[in-house]
């Protein structure tokens, strides 16, 4: 079966590439794993402040990516696996990648204007020969129809 991993923020390039990989996997079979990232919170040198500003960017964390599980249900897709990390977001991504063997592909968003943005330039870059799975970067003004089309 193919699994295809995505990263879940609130960008719109997230949306686009989320759609692609749910239609990709219903026409190959697959599911969907959801990655959101939790980035690294600057240093408090009160500890109850700290945990309370981690533990609130944690929880915006798993009510992004559990909104965008129920989008993929609603759409008739599969349940996809879920997963909410802390850490830099190259250094979280290349861990799930090497505990997760089955992700057959890594679907990134790229910006409609600008930038790519930061994971799209590294998975893309020299990074990328050293990737254990190809990566979709599906381009961020792709309408329903494109998407439909090309998944």
């Amino acid at each position: 079966m193919r699994v295809y991993l995505v990263i879940v923020d609130e960008s719109e390039e997230a949306l686009v590439a989320l759609r692609f990989a749910a239609r990709r996997a219903a026409k190959t079979d697959g599911t969907v794993h959801l990655l959101a990232l939790v980035p690294p919170q600057p240093f408090n040198a009160f500890a109850g402040v700290q945990a309370t500003i981690e533990e609130e960017a944690r929880s915006r964390a798993e009510t992004l990516v559990t909104a965008a599980a129920g989008n993929l249900l609603s759409q008739g897709g599969k349940m996809p696996m879920i997963s909410v990390r802390m850490g830099e977001d190259v250094k979280v991504v290349r861990q799930y990648l090497a505990e997760h063997p089955e992700v057959s592909a890594l679907v990134l968003g790229a910006a409609k204007e600008g930038g790519p943005g930061p994971l799209v330039s590294h998975f893309t870059g020299s990074a990328s020969a050293q990737l254990p799975c190809p990566v979709f970067v599906i381009p961020g003004h792709l309408d329903e129809a494109a998407i439909e089309r090309l998944s």
